[in-house]
């Protein structure tokens, strides 16, 4: 009679035979099985095999196999189908279920009640849509290995307590799920921080955070300060350095230096605007760091066909750097306009190049219409730089009033508006409330 520790003993042989004709079956493939050392393998060749051949149907290759072997230690039934079956339910589409195990093969270890089931519950809570769910997790599938109460939790709510609104946080995480990632100590508070120090108020920077999340993911030390500095360097004043950001948060994570040094040097040979004025036009309108210089040329060349000085126009676009964004097809209609039915001379022009960026049909001509049928002359400025309802008051009062220049932005006190003097102290704004019309209108 055998021992009773006959069968116990032929088992352990067995099962070693088996994982060396796995391993070499593996081997055959190209696939490493190194790492699948101390892992349980499959009883027979057959079931890895089945295995191998599932993960190839989802468009898994030797080489992707390779990145994480550990996948092969998954159990089909236990673990890949309902794992899979519920990437689909959630929104994945079959077709896409291959690369996002290509991205996160971690994810066949999970299970799906304890795991996977309650971070899409925490990302439905924040508001994030039903449809939204497999682009957000196909975009950044790390976030079903997160637990809901370390990053994911403390990220949200250092955002909602600098002003962030709780239902924004949802299209945020649509539009860029990686601040769930990010520690607030040592990522996010810093980068707020940072901004706030350079006089940007902390509900500019929350309206600001809702609109475009991906400010969150430019780096504090590597990109921001350095962009910063650039700014600097380039002869934008400190004080305006918050109103930039605010009109153009995108400046802080571009590669600056390249793009100021290169739009400047062209400010400078095509348009003779010197370095001065290149840094008032960036103040202006920062965006135009990023504007194609072809595009800027355009609406440039036309007021020279026009006649007008080379100095005239570089003037024009330093005084309103909107006009190298015109379209040249509206910038002509509006100049016909203002030859042949108005008559002005082109010095008016020169010195309010704003009318350029009034729209024809909605304000310049039905206004001038006005103003004609009751027979008043007065500047450019005076009947387009308003809203229609000062508009109408300025038809209806006795006299015109002396113009004024249009809103200002000074660091450190208020937006000072036309006719702002008769506000009493009781019903002034806080200063963070004013940039943020400020930046709303810009």
């Amino acid at each position: 009679m055998p021992s009773v520790t006959w069968g116990v003993v032929q088992g352990k042989k067995e099962k070693l035979v088996n994982r060396v004709k796995i391993c070499d079956y593996l081997k055959n493939l190209g696939i490493i099985p190194d790492e699948l050392e101390g892992l349980e393998l499959p009883s027979t060749v057959e079931v890895m095999e089945e295995r191998v051949v599932f993960l190839q149907k989802l468009g898994l290759t030797v080489d992707d196999i390779n990145e994480y072997p550990l996948m092969l230690g998954c159990s089909m039934r236990k673990n890949m189908i309902p794992v899979l079956g519920y990437l689909e339910k959630i929104g994945i589409q079959k077709l896409k279920l291959g690369e996002f195990v290509k991205n996160y093969p971690q994810v066949l270890h999970a299970s799906v009640v304890v795991e996977l089931m309650p971070v899409v519950k925490f990302l439905r809570g924040l508001d994030v849509e039903k449809q939204d769910l497999g682009y957000v997790l196909m975009k950044y599938p790390e976030l079903l290995g997160f637990k809901l109460e370390g990053t994911m939790s403390t990220s949200v709510a250092y955002l909602v307590s600098i002003g962030v609104s709780p239902r924004d946080i949802g299209p945020m995480v649509t539009q860029y799920p990686y601040f769930l990632g990010m520690r607030v100590g040592t990522v996010i508070k810093p980068l707020v921080d940072y901004l706030v120090s350079l006089g940007l108020p902390i509900k500019i920077l929350a309206r600001m955070l809702e609109k475009r999340a991906y400010i969150l993911g430019y780096d504090l030390e590597e990109t921001v300060k350095p962009n910063v500095d650039c700014l600097v360097s380039f002869g934008i004043r400190r004080e305006l350095l918050a109103l930039v950001i605010a009109q153009f948060p995108q400046i802080l994570g571009l590669p600056l230096k390249a793009k100021m040094s290169s739009q400047q040097y062209f400010f400078s040979l095509k348009l003779k605007i010197d370095p001065e004025g290149f840094a008032r036009v960036v103040e202006k309108m920062p965006q135009v760091v990023s504007l194609n210089q072809h595009v800027i040329l355009k609406p440039v060349e036309f007021l020279l066909r026009r006649g007008i000085p080379s100095a005239d126009v570089a003037n024009m676009v330093v005084k309103c750097p909107q006009l190298v964004a015109c379209r040249v097809e509206l910038m002509k209609n509006s100049y016909y306009f203002y030859k042949s039915e108005m008559g002005r001379p082109l010095k008016e022009l020169v010195e309010f190049p704003e009318y350029f960026t009034y729209s024809l049909e909605s304000r310049i001509k039905p206004r001038y219409q006005r103003l004609k049928s009751k027979g008043i002359r007065c500047s450019l400025n005076w009947f387009l730089n308003c809203s229609d309802q000062r508009f109408e008051e300025r038809l209806q009062g006795d006299y015109i009033e002396s113009e004024s220049l249009g809103p200002s932005f000074c660091m450190g006190g208020k937006l000072e508006l036309p006719g702002s003097e008769i506000v009493s102290d009781e019903e002034d704004e806080s200063d963070d409330e004013v940039l943020y019309r400020r930046t709303v209108s810009l």
